[in-house]
């Protein structure tokens, strides 16, 4: 065995044998037994750094605790931030408070919102029977009171609500009934206003500012979708988009006459909630619901007219009983729909000339006339806009132009672009 095995027996083993020892074997003796003592209280945990790193052990472990115990409060009380039972509170809170004004807005406004049925004369009978006459409902929508005057409420809802009734009937929130009469109606945009006796009106709606609304926004829908066995109905979304058009086909020949400008919602509008409100989450009417594509592949995708744009519309209505909107005294169809062969040969347009609208007919002594438009003029320009289809010309007439304004045109004839004037009157011919 190695005699370097054991340090302390060595140094016994010099002292015994009384060898006499260097200063430098004496100095390497006590730094070994320095060493030694070192060693010794490293293990035993007492004094020296062994000493100090046990308590500093020690005080890392007290300090987790502390944090460990302290932390939910001093979480809490960060801004921006909850614990776990604050945080549901704030999001049952928030809920709540969401939910709180969505109620205050229906409570407002649910009372001036109704039902309308139209009811429309349907004749019966056959070869051995003599045909007979007989009144039944063809159809039911919504409305909204927006007016008191006098003895008399006024309602506004959507003219395909009501076109065609040989008698309008409106149902009171309470169930009763009420005999409605017509006031006016306008096709293009899909409006109308009918009037009853206010005896039992208890709420009108208030006119908001749909100008002002917010992509994101909050708006219920109140309606009575499927008709009137879900009278009253109420369903929530957000502005999904202002300023949007869709196609409208007056006549229902399959040809698109119209672009309605309308918000888009993602509340849910089903028939029978035509007519009916979109109103804010002061309860403030903002719009007339109005349609709803019905694809089975398309969800959430509603419509409204603004009530920014019906409010005109309302006012004429209730005065005039109809749009005075100006007119040119012409009929016409896009240029797109013309083969090219009679583009080149009739028309003869130039090769880079596209898009227009071309006169199929003029009426005698009306505006068009006298300014000296004939058949197969070609229009492409109106007061320096161009013009390309049958909806820039009517956007044109019905946004910019009134009864009384003069209007320049150009027109492609017999391939020469001539320039034309005319004062636009009120008619039933477009």
């Amino acid at each position: 065995m190695s005699n370097f095995q054991d340090d302390d027996k060595n140094s016994d083993f010099l002292k015994d044998d009384k060898i006499e020892k260097s200063p430098l074997q004496e100095r390497l003796e006590r730094e070994e037994r320095e060493m030694q003592e070192k060693r010794h209280k490293k293990k035993s945990g007492g004094g020296g750094k062994g000493g100090y790193l046990f308590t500093g052990f020690i005080g890392v472990i007290i300090g987790a605790l502390l944090v460990w115990l302290m932390l939910p409060g001093l979480v809490n009380q960060m801004p921006g931030t909850s614990g776990t039972g604050k945080n549901e509170t704030n999001i049952n809170q928030v809920a709540t408070e969401v939910t709180t004004d969505v109620t205050k807005a229906v409570d407002k406004t649910s009372a001036a919102v109704v039902g309308i049925t139209n009811i429309q004369e349907v004749t019966s009978g056959g070869f051995w029977n003599p045909p007979t006459t007989t009144s039944q409902p063809a159809g039911s929508g919504s409305g909204v009171i927006y007016k008191i005057q006098g003895n008399t409420a006024f309602i506004v809802t959507n003219n395909h609500v009501i076109e065609g009734a040989k008698q309008l009937e409106v149902t009171m929130p309470d169930g009763s009934k009420e005999e409605a009469q017509l006031v006016g109606r306008d096709p293009w945009t899909d409006l109308a206003v009918i009037s009853i006796s206010s005896k039992n009106v208890k709420t009108v709606a208030k006119f908001g500012n749909s100008d002002v609304l917010k992509q994101g926004e909050t708006v219920i829908a109140i309606g009575n979708p499927l008709g009137l066995e879900f009278y009253g109905s109420v369903t929530t979304g957000v502005v999904s988009g202002k300023d949007r058009s869709v196609p409208v086909d007056i006549n229902g020949d399959g040809t698109v006459d119209w672009q309605q400008e309308v918000l888009q919602t993602d509340a849910a509008i089903n028939p029978g909630n035509s007519g009916g409100a979109l109103v804010n989450l002061a309860g403030d009417l903002v719009g007339i619901n109005s349609m709803k594509i019905a694809e089975s592949s398309v969800e959430g995708l509603g419509f409204s007219i603004p009530i920014n744009s019906a409010i005109p519309i309302i006012e004429e209505l209730e005065k005039n009983g109809e749009m005075n909107r100006p007119t040119m005294g012409i009929s016409f169809v896009d240029l797109t729909d013309v083969p090219s062969f009679y583009q080149q040969e009739t028309l003869k347009l130039p090769k880079d000339i596209t898009t227009g609208v071309v006169i199929t007919d003029v009426v005698n002594d009306s505006p068009a006339s006298k300014a000296g438009a004939q058949q197969y003029d070609v229009i492409v320009e109106m007061d320096g806009k161009k013009i390309e289809t049958a909806i820039d010309l009517r956007k044109h007439l019905y946004n910019n132009k009134k009864v009384g304004d003069k209007l320049t045109m150009k027109v492609y004839r017999q391939g020469k672009l001539v320039e034309l004037s005319l004062t636009l009157t009120n008619s039933n011919t477009l």
